[in-house]
């Protein structure tokens, strides 16, 4: 069944180039961003994993931890972090899951059941394993995003998702389009004015729908 925004984040263990885990007990009381790729030592791959390493102190910065996934193994992933630690000037401190049998890629629904990776396989054979989960620190899934090969993913979009996602957690908030740290945020309906204001103070009312508040502390 495919995983939907809330679902519980599969408790998979895993094998990755800095030793094997759990899952859940990886991610701990933190933020989880995990991030796939169809192959190690592809171009557009090579530089997503850069961004990633170059972004270490934000990501802390969060609380949060990265892990990568590609469908070759421990000796691959290890040679081909030089090749991005080379180009993105920033040390890949992040593990990334060996998934050689595609049981991750398969558990996340990025897979249909029967694939698999035949010899002299090309990145086309696991082209849809491109997505990015960021799973909050109770193991659900809060958001998902599937990029298709050509089109490198911009994770400074990562990044804002992510501080969108921890502002309005567990919060009757949301964030509007375009929406950067410390701009206004947007109050839910299931908050009537008068406890809006009590909670979050003065309203910028746009519409009766559409009421604004500054983003607080």
């Amino acid at each position: 069944m495919a995983l939907r925004i809330n679902d519980v984040f599969p408790n998979l263990h895993v094998t990755t180039d800095l030793g094997a885990f759990d899952l859940h007990d990886w991610q701990g009381d933190a933020w989880a961003i995990f991030f796939s790729h169809p192959k190690d030592f592809t171009p557009v791959c090579t530089t997503e994993f850069g961004a990633v390493a170059q972004l270490a102190d934000e990501w802390e910065k969060r609380n949060t931890k990265v892990m990568g996934i590609s469908v070759d193994g421990v000796a691959e992933h290890k040679d081909w972090k030089g090749d991005i630690e080379k180009t993105a000037n920033a040390k890949a401190g992040f593990p990334i899951i060996a998934d050689e049998d595609l049981a991750v890629a398969k558990a996340l629904d990025m897979l249909p059941a029967d694939a698999y990776l035949p010899d002299g396989r090309t990145p086309a054979d696991s082209a849809t394993v491109r997505s990015v989960f960021i799973v909050s620190p109770d193991k659900k899934v809060q958001l998902m995003m599937t990029y298709p090969m050509s089109v490198g993913r911009n994770f400074a979009e990562v990044l804002r998702a992510l501080d969108g996602l921890q502002r309005t957690w567990q919060q009757p908030l949301a964030v509007p389009a375009n929406w950067e740290v410390g701009q206004d945020v947007i109050v839910a309906l299931s908050l009537d004015n008068d406890a809006a204001k009590e909670k979050y103070g003065d309203l910028d009312i746009k519409l009766p729908y559409l009421r604004y508040a500054k983003n607080p502390a």
